[in-house]
């Protein structure tokens, strides 16, 4: 399946985890994720992110 719209489907997946309390979400990286990730840590949405180092871009 593939995916058309990645950063509705990261939101998706982290208000999805936040609903249930599950801690860490997995999901594919790309640059734009990234750096989205940044900016939600950094307004407080999330406390924090760390990317693999195979899930690199």
């Amino acid at each position: 399946m593939s995916m058309s719209d990645p950063i509705a489907d990261m939101l998706a997946r982290i208000r999805n985890a936040g609903a249930v309390r599950k801690k860490p979400v997995e999901m594919p990286a790309s640059k734009i994720k990234i750096a989205l990730a940044k900016i939600l840590k950094e307004e407080g949405y999330i406390t924090d992110f760390s990317v693999s180092e195979e899930a690199k871009p």
